[in-house]
């Protein structure tokens, strides 16, 4: 099932720190992948739902799969704005359509699309993603 367009967009913002940086001062390509996964994270709070809340019920959501663009780099100091859309919401699974921007003039930098996968933090097989969940997502109200 495609995501409904109805869905606002969601942008994280995050600084570049010394740490996220090679010693030219530039962000190293693997970081991106990082800033990505924060803002999921913090996409999934802003819904209501805390990742340590829903492993306590059973629940994970871990990447099958990861795909990365550069286009140009981030550096030292630089502000960052992360979004993170579902793109794609399955019983199973979501896809994540990414992009990392730099704040000051919204050069795209790095996008991405990310398939995570909703499994059982018991065994690591995949389970339905919670119909509350489903519908945070699709940013419809869940039946009662």
């Amino acid at each position: 099932m495609r995501a409904p367009n109805g869905v606002q967009p969601f942008s994280h913002r995050c600084r570049v720190y010394y740490e996220d940086t090679d010693a030219g001062g530039i962000v190293y390509y693997v970081n991106y992948l990082k800033f990505m996964e924060r803002a999921r994270t913090e996409r999934l709070r802003e819904l209501g739902y805390a990742q340590s809340t829903l492993a306590g019920e059973g629940l994970l959501f871990v990447v099958h799969s990861a795909e990365a663009r550069y286009h140009a780099p981030a550096r030292l100091d630089d502000e960052l704005l992360i979004s993170a859309d579902v793109i794609e919401l399955n019983r199973a699974s979501l896809r994540f359509r990414q992009q990392v921007r730099r704040a000051t003039d919204d050069a795209l930098l790095c996008e991405g699309q990310f398939l995570v996968a909703c499994v059982r933090a018991d065994n690591l097989k995949p389970r339905a993603i919670p119909e509350t969940l489903r519908h945070a997502f699709a940013g419809t109200q869940a039946r009662t």
